[in-house]
């Protein structure tokens, strides 16, 4: 579908049309915003299934981050903000609100961006991981033709050098680890390049492929060698500050926590969570019985094997159980992380199918242990991700965690608001849920209340919390390398490979970490109330919250209090 662009967004936006029950209607300019915002990014539209936008084939492109196509962005959300507060907003449905506050948070996070942080400047992982998914998205998606998916990627791999000129032209300095995480990020990208695009590249297009591979790779070598020679010579902080965390946070996590409140409560959780472990642990002793649990691992060669058994038990239990509806699951695989992506997801993560084309294969990313690694460094990893403890990340990624609450959020309607609440979905709502449906699940009996099962979920639990904490203490109160590390090893009961991990990812991003936390809370607290009222059944709960897509929590409640105003129908 396209949308044209508008100059005067607010000249039309107050021409808007009544619907039932006299409210005004706002799918018209949900969708203009969430397509508009699209096609800023063709490597994101691409991966949501979005292809075309006024005229513009956006699978053959890469994204723009010359000054003035984001000087377009700016004027585009500017004017589009002037408009929008513009329409009464007690003159919408309770669904249209949510959207409406949705769509001004993201106005607010954007313009943060692009006019006081400016991580394009900063952060050549931006370049890297956007170029990855440029060419990963049609290699991997089956949403057309294969020639016709190939032949776009031919286009994008032609764009490089301009691509690239841009990518030096913006980035004036850089946190060193963020330096080398692109650096080694992008030797992923040469890697896919050189060798499964090019093995699955078909006969007819393999010279043109050749040719334009060749000036791409040449390319990715040479921005690798000014990013280790040049950018390096000019370092700056990682850490996002107090200022720019505080204007950050309400808008990421949209749900009233604050900074100092989110982090005093995560600091009392961590106490309640280790008094209970110790209650579970009894005579043996927590450290112990970690310790016992840790020992039951897979070996490195069966370890996707055992999260795909994982993946088949969990879906039998959820299925067993009736916890929640249920469909068809075959286009979830369990695959390994793209190379490109594994600097922040260093152990797994979850890929779903594309909100436009939502029949197509939803991923289960794995990042497999590399083979070079030393058998200490193999045994931690394996220690963290034990028996108990891979079934868990299964859960929380896929079954009944991401990949449900995906699949469920791809089937919104409109496809507008479909769209909105899928690529600006709240991260509280999305990281909670998983966190919430490994808790379900155990409630329900998963592996018969193992109480090692249960330890290892409290374990996560501990570093669920220890991740808010890192945040809010290593962005704005310059906690240092040693006092985290000691809070996930001795305090959070981490294994070494997990916190060394754990704190490059906190390095790499911000804000994202405490959504977790949050998340969990918020839907327990909600799960709470609702259960107090008259008629609750905890599966038709589960199937409004997920069918309403991801909202802030808050506002998910409120649509659950207001169902004749517009909450999604669920399963009786």
């Amino acid at each position: 579908m396209t949308f044209p662009r508008r100059a005067l967004v607010c000249a039309l936006l107050l021409t808007l049309p009544a619907c039932k029950r006299g409210y005004y209607n706002l799918e018209s300019h949900t969708s203009e915003f969430a397509y508009t915002v699209l096609s800023f990014s063709p490597v994101m539209a691409n991966a949501a299934g979005f292809h075309r936008f006024a005229g513009d084939f956006l699978d053959e492109m890469l994204d723009d981050f010359s000054e003035s196509a984001l000087n377009k962005q700016r004027k585009f959300y500017h004017d589009f903000d002037h408009g929008f507060r513009k329409i009464p907003r007690e003159r919408i449905s309770p669904q249209d609100q949510a959207d409406y506050d949705l769509i001004l948070d993201q106005i607010k996070l954007s313009l943060l961006e692009l006019e006081v942080i400016k991580s394009y400047k900063h952060n050549p992982t931006i370049y890297v991981e956007s170029l990855g998914n440029a060419f990963f998205t049609p290699y991997s998606l089956t949403y057309s033709r294969e020639d016709l998916r190939f032949y776009s990627i031919i286009r994008r791999l032609e764009t490089v050098p301009k691509f690239m000129v841009v990518a030096k032209r913006n980035l004036v300095d850089s946190p060193e680890i963020w330096n080398r995480v692109a650096r080694e990020e992008n030797l992923g990208n040469i890697a896919l390049i050189d060798g499964p695009i090019r093995t699955a590249c078909p006969k007819k297009l393999r010279d043109a492929y050749d040719k334009a591979a060749k000036v791409a790779i040449d390319e990715l070598k040479s921005f690798n060698t000014w990013l280790e020679t040049d950018l390096s010579q000019r370092t700056s902080d990682w850490r996002l500050g107090a200022e720019h965390y505080a204007k950050k946070f309400p808008l990421v996590l949209a749900n009233g926590d604050t900074p100092q409140g989110l982090l005093a409560d995560a600091e009392a959780e961590l106490v309640r969570v280790r008094a209970e472990m110790a209650k579970i642990a009894g005579k043996e002793g927590v450290k112990p019985m970690l310790n016992r649990i840790a020992q039951a691992h897979p070996s490195r060669e069966a370890y996707f094997e055992t999260a795909a058994k994982d993946l088949a038990e969990t879906t039998q239990f959820v299925r067993d159980r009736q916890s929640l509806t249920l469909r068809d699951t075959s286009n979830l695989k369990v695959i390994e992380t793209p190379e490109f992506m594994r600097g922040i997801y260093s152990v797994g993560g979850f890929n779903p199918a594309p909100v436009l084309h939502p029949e197509l294969r939803a991923s289960y990313w794995l990042t497999p242990i590399p083979a070079n690694w030393p058998a200490d460094r193999v045994e931690s990893k394996l220690r963290e991700y034990n028996t108990q403890g891979l079934a868990l990340l299964t859960i929380h990624e896929a079954m009944p965690g991401h990949y449900v609450q995906s699949e469920v959020a791809n089937l919104v309607e409109p496809r507008g608001r479909r769209v909105l609440r899928n690529i600006f979905g709240n991260g509280p709502a999305i990281e909670g849920w998983a966190v919430y449906a490994t808790q379900m699940l155990l409630e329900q009996g998963y592996r018969n209340h193992s109480p090692e099962l249960q330890m290892t979920f409290l374990k996560q639990q501990l570093r669920m919390i220890a991740n808010t904490i890192l945040d809010i203490r290593l962005h704005t109160m310059n906690m240092t390398d040693e006092q985290a590390m000691k809070l996930m090893l001795e305090d959070t009961y981490q294994e070494q490979e997990e916190a060394t991990g754990k704190l490059q990812r906190a390095k790499l991003s911000s804000v994202q970490l405490p959504t977790y936390f949050a998340g969990w809370r918020a839907i327990v607290k909600m799960r709470d109330r609702q259960s107090k009222l008259p008629g609750f059944n905890l599966r038709k709960f589960h199937d409004d919250v997920l069918g309403m897509g991801a909202l802030p929590v808050p506002a998910i409640e409120r649509l659950l209090n207001a169902p004749a105003a517009g909450a999604p129908p669920s399963s009786k």
